[in-house]
């Protein structure tokens, strides 16, 4: 048999022979079967037997890794928190007099990451199960802190000495726009991209330029 990674099943990606895996590797193979799990029956109905199968190993094996089901949502929210972190390390050596027009291009990539139906699943239940599951929820608020305070230090770059309150008063509309996303992305998935995406430059023009 060839010794090279095999193809998965339930991807087109390859996935490492058992035995070479490292446990990065693994964890975050219990990370993508999760996420197929929740898309696919919910937070409350994808069970850690479920997620096990899935992912194609046991549930013990799963325990090794994440206490529970919580544990391995505060996992997938800490990698999307890195992602953005790393989107925003991009602009750390951008000019202040450059700095908007360098945001404005990553427009499209914040659709792709915001407007579609996987991403927007799985957010949708994590939030549903944060407004009743306190754990969940002190997971999501955490992440939302340091999302604020990244895009609180790209206003204070983009407007030194600018009123406080307004900043995070128009911080938090940007993230309204960027959240209310995942619903739309659920009710008009059909919406024209480019259109979509020409629009809204315009209005984060407004947003982060304070007057």
């Amino acid at each position: 048999m060839n010794s090279t990674a095999l193809k998965s099943p339930l991807t087109d990606s390859p996935v490492a022979p058992r035995s070479r895996q490292s446990r990065e590797e693994r964890r975050q193979q219990i990370l993508d079967a999760t996420l197929r799990c929740v898309r696919r029956s919910g937070f409350h109905g994808a069970s850690m037997a479920d997620i096990a199968a899935e992912a194609r190993m046991s549930v013990g094996v799963i325990y090794r890794y994440f206490a529970n089901k919580e544990a391995i949502i505060e996992a997938i929210v800490a990698n999307d928190l890195a992602e953005m972190r790393a989107k925003f390390a991009e602009w750390d050596d951008t000019p202040d007099d450059q700095l908007l027009d360098q945001i404005l291009l990553t427009v499209d990539f914040a659709l792709d990451h915001k407007y579609g139906p996987d991403k927007s699943a799985l957010a949708l239940e994590v939030l549903a199960e944060a407004a009743r599951n306190p754990r969940v929820a002190a997971i999501v608020q955490a992440a939302d802190v340091q999302e604020r305070e990244l895009g609180r230090n790209l206003c204070d770059r983009l407007n030194p000495g600018c009123d406080r309150k307004r900043m995070d008063a128009r911080g938090e509309i940007i993230g309204m726009l960027f959240d209310g996303m995942m619903i739309r992305a659920v009710s008009n998935p059909d919406i024209d991209r480019e259109a979509l995406a020409n629009e809204l430059r315009e209005v984060l023009k407004v947003l982060f330029l304070l007057k």
